[in-house]
């Protein structure tokens, strides 16, 4: 993060296991990569990847686990605020208009906990909503009520969708009574993007059955 907080960096690097994530040696593989991302003010990942190869290979070889660079994105705004949350498991970056560091720190930190899809509802992508909106029509049909009943049960689910999905929409995480949306109202300010990583989201994970790997071991050993 910029000392005057105009810009910041998010950076996801993947360990095999929690373990190795603890290791001292790889804590400060991530801090430089970091710090890489920072200076070049870098976008790419496959390039800042690439940037730290030979440290990357040398350290998989000493602790005997690979470890990837998934994700770098930058961020650039009036005020960038920054969380990080469970132990390195969930970081974020927000921008904000308006207000200042510890406003956008604050929002950063409620995007960890509560993780809305948008910042305001009219930005949740049109396919998504149609999704939900088929879900929804299936689950009020299943009611049995009349069709202009459905349509306003229907039109009820979405806006409640809305509402739980969009930044500005959700209950303050420090100060439930209040919404994101009118936090920022009476600061003047307003949130222009934010990025939320959690490690390991979005990876496939190779399911194991061990019952089955070890029976095939014994077979293999008579």
């Amino acid at each position: 993060m910029a000392d005057d907080n105009s810009y910041g960096v998010l950076v996801e690097i993947n360990s095999e296991t929690d373990f190795v994530a603890r290791d001292a040696n790889f804590l400060s593989f991530v801090s430089s990569v970091v710090e890489k991302a920072f200076a070049d003010r870098q976008t790419d990942a496959a390039a800042l990847a690439n940037d730290v190869e030979e440290v990357r290979q040398a350290l998989v070889q000493k602790i005997g686990e690979n470890i990837s660079v998934r994700r770098v994105i930058l961020q650039e705004a009036p005020v960038v605020g920054s969380y990080v949350h469970n132990n390195n498991r969930i970081g974020v970056l927000v921008s904000i208009a308006g207000g200042n560091a510890e406003l956008a720190k604050d929002i950063a930190m409620h995007v960890a906990a509560v993780n809305p899809q948008v910042v305001n509802p009219e930005d949740m992508p049109e396919e998504l909503l149609a999704k939900e909106r088929e879900i929804f029509s299936v689950q009020a049909r299943e009611s049995g009520k009349p069709e202009e009943i459905i349509e306003k049960m229907i039109e009820g689910r979405i806006n409640k969708f809305l509402a739980e999905s969009s930044l500005v929409a959700q209950p303050f995480v420090k100060d439930p009574d209040v919404k994101v949306g009118k936090l920022l109202k009476d600061a003047g300010a307003e949130v222009l993007s934010f990025t939320r990583f959690e490690v390991g989201e979005g990876i496939e994970r190779e399911e194991v059955d061990f019952a089955a790997e070890v029976a095939a071991q014994v077979g293999s050993a008579k």
